[in-house]
């Protein structure tokens, strides 16, 4: 039995227990409060026979009837005979006028045990069934199981959440394979190339030993040689060129899905992003006011380029402020991040969007220098472009987008 259900069983036995102990409680008030009413009532209807006064039943709240009493007298309804002026008389009466509230508080209290039982099953049935199913899931993708789907699940509350889990698995699924056969390309490009390297190789060791033993006498046959070598060099270098592009190919695989998406939206997403967390580190953020227009681009991409300048302003700042700004040239919109403390030198801007750069200022700071090449990269498969200046004591990065 799981732990929730024996929960559930304590708490509705709980429950059922509170609601008996209240109707002891309550039944035992009751009827002491009704047998000291009805008394009452039966006093007083004798001190008016006595008297002499004409007793009306429908005066008292728990005398039901007065009547002479006699031997061949009967009813069902409970009594009593008194004595008055040599007479004797039954005073009928009850003294369940009051349980009705007590019946009534029994129904609700009731009522909330049947629900709660229910809502407990509910959750049982349509929340934790479905979640324990699920659960050991994302324990099996850590472990690298791609292959199997995921079930389909029925209940409302995870089938959104299980849609998203197997889209994860299937691009995990799609990247492993993708990496598996980078690794086969590049180790068959790796062959291919150091193959073709050999040929140039050869060929400069025979012009180095040549000249080196003096084998060329005259200065044409030298320059000759000189020219061998240059060439093969030149070979070499386009392989390495080779290898070069081959492996940004390899790890950034970038894309784009080229749409618009409306300013107001985009930087609406990086305010709920990046609002609490510079609050924590105490860092002033701020977004000026600006006109909402539609920009073409992917709006998770640039989200992603915003994202990757706000970490680095975060990184490299100096923690007191940091601000976007919202400007327009032409039919172009600028968004432009800026954050105090500025620690680059002039002389490195040019090469702040490199791959594998990293300026002087980043200390032992981790980082792998492709965030601002990546955000590059995708603003120009956007159409669009980024830039970095610096002012005074303030470093500033411009990401341009074409609007619609």
């Amino acid at each position: 039995m799981s732990k929730f259900r024996r929960n559930s069983i304590i708490i509705i036995a709980i429950e059922t227990i509170l609601i008996a102990v209240f109707n002891v409680i309550v039944f035992a008030s009751l009827n002491d409060k009704n047998d000291r009413a009805y008394r009452v009532d039966i006093k007083r209807v004798e001190n008016e026979l006595k008297t002499g006064e004409i007793v009306n039943p429908d005066d008292y709240e728990y005398v039901t009837a007065v009547a002479e009493f006699t031997e061949d007298y009967k009813t069902n309804n409970d009594y009593v005979v008194i004595n008055a002026n040599g007479k004797q008389y039954s005073i009928e009466y009850t003294n369940d006028s009051n349980n009705n509230a007590a019946i009534f508080m029994n129904i609700g209290m009731g009522v909330t045990l049947l629900l709660t039982t229910c809502v407990l099953v509910y959750i049982d049935n349509k929340v934790l069934k479905p979640f324990n199913k699920i659960s050991n899931y994302s324990t099996e993708l850590a472990k690298g199981n791609l292959s199997n789907p995921m079930k389909e699940e029925k209940s409302k509350h995870f089938g959104q959440f299980v849609w998203g889990m197997d889209m994860l698995r299937e691009t995990l699924e799609e990247n492993k394979k993708h990496e598996l056969k980078l690794q086969k390309d590049k180790k068959t490009l790796i062959l291919s190339i150091s193959h073709d390297i050999k040929t140039p190789l050869s060929a400069i060791k025979l012009y180095t030993k040549a000249l080196k033993e003096d084998i060329y006498v005259t200065p044409e046959k030298k320059l000759e040689a000189l020219n061998g070598i240059e060439k093969n060099v030149g070979e070499i270098e386009h392989h390495v060129s080779e290898i070069v592009t081959a492996s940004k190919e390899d790890f950034l695989n970038l894309s784009v899905k080229q749409g618009e998406a409306y300013l107001a939206d985009v930087l609406k997403k990086i305010e709920i992003l990046y609002k609490e967390k510079f609050s924590t580190l105490h860092t002033d953020f701020s977004i000026s006011s600006f006109e909402n227009v539609l920009v073409k681009c992917d709006e998770d991409r640039l989200e992603e380029v915003l994202q990757n300048i706000l970490e680095n302003a975060i990184k490299y700042g100096d923690g007191r402020y940091v601000r976007i700004d919202i400007g327009e040239e032409e039919n172009y919109k600028l968004i432009a991040i800026t954050n105090s403390g500025c620690s680059i030198k002039d002389d490195e801007l040019p090469h702040l969007f490199d791959s594998f750069y990293r300026g002087s200022n980043v200390n032992n700071k981790e980082g792998s220098g492709l965030g601002l090449y990546i955000a590059k990269t995708l603003m120009h498969m956007m159409n669009g472009d980024i830039f970095a200046k610096i002012n005074k004591d303030e470093f500033t990065i411009v990401t341009v987008v074409k609007k619609c």
